[in-house]
């Protein structure tokens, strides 16, 4: 965020990425379909288009799962969390293309409407096949494309402003309950028709890579969190040395469980609120930028001094009251009330 920010904000960066994606997709479908046209030339042309996009939607996903445990651990991953929500919502649409393929071809032609259909066809099938009667598996994957649909239509600024930071971040938090939706879509349909060891392998190495790189991240984060012991008087919380905070540069440290950014400007050190009033982003793992302290997720600036954004901009973010004793910093986990101004802690050499 900075005084030429527009509503858009349509950069170069921004465009270089989409094309990035836009290319990857039509590149990896291309592939995909050209591969499977010659291995198999008995298939339809619906039924490639719809096995393409569901290996491209499914993909994709596993990638914007992937990217935040990746920014928290590396913050080289930084750029690709700035621009994730362009690759849900065109995951989005892949997923779209899948639905309307496979709605047209297996329900489309019948004398039931197609919607009714999904939900109902495949249980008489599979009752009058096996004695059995098995709950329809397009019902999760239906599921699932809602969920993603309302993400998608609400991935621009202004529903984040609307809905507000926390009910905005609970709504898109909602991408996991999709992501077991669509798992499951797939080990009660495509697995059940389908008997290469290829599907079933690639999807429990998906949600292992998953898994993993968010319990990595969990133990960082925690780590993090771990609490100092108060000082005795007016109780200060030592939170780490003075040299660790890079002149330029923030750092996150946790004071009685709150969260704290550190920025060191000036020789001084400032003590701000970790959480971004933008999507809640890590503001201490920002720097400075033209005296202001920048969170590394959209760019949105609060001044150190006070904690509010320059003009004419109006958030803030609370300031915490800091020191400097024998090159430690200590910090009062207390917030200052708003728009209170700090001249800082002074690093002594």
């Amino acid at each position: 965020m900075a005084v030429g920010y527009s509503v858009v904000g349509w950069n170069k960066q921004k465009r270089v990425y989409d094309l990035v994606i836009a290319g990857s997709v039509v590149a990896a479908v291309g592939a995909f379909v050209g591969v499977t046209a010659r291995g198999n030339p008995f298939l339809t042309a619906e039924t490639i288009i719809i096995r393409a996009t569901a290996l491209a939607a499914f993909l994709l996903l596993h990638i914007i799962l992937c990217i935040g445990p990746l920014a928290r651990l590396d913050e080289r991953f930084l750029p690709l969390l700035y621009n994730r929500r362009h690759l849900g919502v065109t995951m989005f649409l892949i997923a779209l293309i899948h639905a309307a393929f496979s709605t047209l071809q297996f329900h489309g032609f019948g004398d039931a409407n197609p919607l009714v259909s999904l939900f109902t066809a495949y249980a008489s099938e599979y009752r009058a096949a096996t004695g059995l009667p098995q709950f329809p598996f397009e019902i999760f994957g239906a599921a699932a494309l809602v969920i993603l649909f309302l993400m998608a239509a609400t991935s621009h600024d202004f529903w984040l402003k609307n809905l507000g930071p926390i009910l905005w971040k609970r709504l898109h938090m909602m991408v996991y309950a999709a992501y077991l939706l669509i798992v499951l879509h797939i080990v009660l349909g495509a697995m059940q028709s389908e008997r290469s060891i290829a599907l079933p392998a690639l999807t429990a190495m998906g949600f292992a890579v998953v898994s993993m790189l968010h319990l990595a991240a969990a133990r960082r984060e925690r780590r993090a969190d771990r609490v100092a012991p108060a000082m005795a008087q007016e109780h200060f919380v030592d939170v780490c040395a003075a040299s660790d905070v890079e002149e330029g540069c923030g750092k996150v440290v946790a004071a009685d469980g709150e969260r704290i950014a550190l920025f060191r400007h000036k020789g001084k050190i400032f003590a701000l609120s970790n959480v971004c009033r933008h999507q809640g982003g890590p503001l201490g793992e920002g720097r400075i930028v033209d005296g202001c302290a920048t969170c590394p997720w959209h760019g949105w600036n609060y001044k150190v001094e006070d904690g509010t954004s320059p003009p004419p901009f109006h958030e803030i973010v609370p300031t915490f009251p800091v020191r400097v004793v024998d090159g430690r910093v200590q910090v009062r986990p207390e917030a200052n009330p708003l728009e209170t101004r700090s001249e800082g802690a002074e690093v002594t050499p």
